[in-house]
């Protein structure tokens, strides 16, 4: 198996950083928190990367709400700026991990959606049926 040396400075490289905040903005640009973020966004960056690059960074406590549409369903949500190192994370280990995974492994996969795993899981039952 492979060894990875040195992801750690990759993840909270400005690089990495900008484009995680990026995809942790999309379809939230009126939302009040990104818009509080936002507001000094460089240095919030910053001082997002000065945590990580010190090892002090600490996620902040999930809020946790109930939606109803149509059944009831807890929900906890990370703050912005945790999603923001959410999406960094995922950058930098995804390629990674996904080499590893089966062929049929959909969950949360490039290409791999619901209508993979349909396609998928009809092939398997014309094979079952045939035999």
């Amino acid at each position: 198996m492979k060894t990875y040396n040195n992801l750690y400075p990759k993840i909270y490289n400005l690089i990495n950083l900008i484009p995680a905040w990026r995809k942790a903005r999309k379809r939230k640009p009126k939302k009040k928190y990104f818009i509080e973020f936002e507001k000094d966004l460089i240095k919030n960056i910053l001082k997002l990367q000065k945590e990580l690059a010190e090892q002090t960074y600490r996620p902040l406590p999930l809020k946790t709400f109930i939606l109803r549409d149509p059944k009831t369903r807890k929900i906890s949500k990370s703050a912005f700026r945790d999603r923001i190192i959410h999406h960094a994370l995922f950058k930098i280990l995804e390629p990674i991990f996904d080499k590893t995974f089966i062929y049929d492994s959909c969950a949360n996969r490039k290409g791999k959606g619901n209508l993979f795993a349909l396609e998928r899981f009809y092939k398997f039952i014309r094979q079952a049926v045939i035999k």
